[in-house]
């Protein structure tokens, strides 16, 4: 018995070691679970919380009712907060969340529909009055760097760093009136200073406006540097690092990305018929439905279906200028219609004479029909003598830090 006796006591300090430590892990468990969370506005803590996606076909409807929500309240909801969202809008793979009642009923009284990382709509119909906002969670904009070193395409030199792939898209929106980025040359290279933006500090929520960038192409730098020069319209600019504006008033092409499968040319000579037939436009190459952009400001004077030419449409931009888009899939304007730089004005196709999907652009200078890329086009309004000094100042810190900037093959 003398033996045992240790053995006994030390057991039970052991039972009464674990018996407290499972006593202080239940407390702080049961603290976590009362401890507020707050999110939407919303203390959560006093719902049920559902977190969900819209599945393809399904209805607002059907989410609330299988939320114990009855058919007269849903449409009730539904027309009261029409000015503010259209439920019947919802699009497949969205999330959403349902805060629902914490009794035996689990009825549904608040949808909050997420847009995207940074948009919702709340809409609250747990009390008599049927509320609906939308809401925005807070965004945090952080300055990012960026180099790199072109080897076949800007979007893959991007996406080697992980770099967002708008930041490729914006970079070639900025230069679209001075670098033709269907030419880049391989060992082109470019830096750039962007707004990268998070929400819970840590979540990327896309990027904002690129601040500053430089693009060396074919041994040639091109700056351009964000700028408000009007302080009326408080229009956002690119301007280069001697104050001239990036842009110009035409566009170096009317598709955002793709390639230039046939050149303007006089004299080409055409295989099948053994003959010369002269090519008066520049065949840019897309897949069908690519978005077709005017590329400039115009009148649209003609928007129809013609054999060769199949659907076109064509815009005149001044007394010099005029520009038409040939085999489109479809065409979104009318003749008559005024018609802004950059908007899209059809689809890509393979309407009339043509063996692939592609916009035939022809353009037109005095009445004759010329190769817009070899054309000294205008450029935009220049900024105010007395602006530019004070513009000069402005981009000397940001150039410098520009020029720090190592490139990253």
């Amino acid at each position: 018995m003398k033996r045992l006796f240790p053995l006994f006591f030390f057991s039970l300090f052991i039972l009464s070691c674990g018996g407290k430590s499972d006593e202080n892990a239940s407390a702080k468990k049961e603290e976590e679970s009362t401890k507020p969370i707050y999110k939407f506005g919303y203390k959560l803590n006093d719902f049920k919380v559902v977190h969900d996606t819209v599945a393809h076909g399904e209805s607002f409807g059907e989410i609330l009712d299988r939320h114990h929500v009855w058919f007269p309240e849903i449409l009730k909801i539904s027309k009261k907060v029409k000015n503010v969202f259209d439920v019947r809008r919802l699009r497949a793979g969205k999330p959403y969340t349902i805060l629902a009642a914490r009794d035996s009923t689990e009825k549904a009284q608040v949808f909050i529909y997420q847009h995207d990382l940074i948009n919702h709509t709340i809409i609250d119909f747990k009390d008599a009055v049927i509320v609906a906002e939308k809401a925005r969670k807070k965004v945090k904009t952080v300055l990012k760097k960026a180099s790199g070193v072109i080897t076949s395409s800007l979007s893959e030199a991007l996406d080697k760093q992980g770099v967002n792939a708008m930041v490729a898209n914006d970079l070639s929106e900025i230069y679209a009136w001075t670098i033709d980025f269907f030419r880049l040359q391989k060992n082109d290279r470019f830096k750039v200073i962007y707004e990268q933006k998070y929400i819970d500090d840590t979540i990327p929520a896309g990027v904002g406006r690129i601040q500053a960038a430089q693009f060396e192409h074919v041994n040639k730098s091109f700056y351009a540097f964000k700028y408000v020069s009007d302080s009326i319209s408080g229009i956002q600019e690119y301007y280069d690092e001697k104050a001239n504006h990036l842009r110009r008033a035409f566009l170096k092409a009317p598709l955002k990305f793709s390639r230039i499968s046939s050149r303007y040319n006089l004299k080409r000579k055409i295989a099948f018929y053994g003959r010369v037939k002269p090519h008066k436009g520049t065949d840019f190459a897309a897949p069908v439905g690519s978005p077709i952009m005017s590329t400039a400001n115009g009148r649209v004077i003609e928007s129809r279906y013609r054999a060769g030419n199949g659907n076109y449409v064509k815009i005149r931009h001044n007394s010099t200028y005029m520009t038409q888009y040939l085999h489109m899939k479809s065409r979104k304007v009318k003749v008559g219609q005024y018609v802004k730089q950059g908007q899209v004005i059809g689809y890509v196709g393979m309407t009339g004479n043509t063996s692939g999907p592609h916009v035939c652009y022809r353009f037109w200078k005095n009445g004759v029909q010329v190769d817009p890329l070899k054309q000294k086009l205008p450029a935009a309004k220049a900024m105010k003598k007395s602006i530019k000094p004070k513009y000069l100042e402005f981009i000397q810190s940001v150039k410098e830090e520009l020029d720090a900037i190592e490139y990253v093959n």
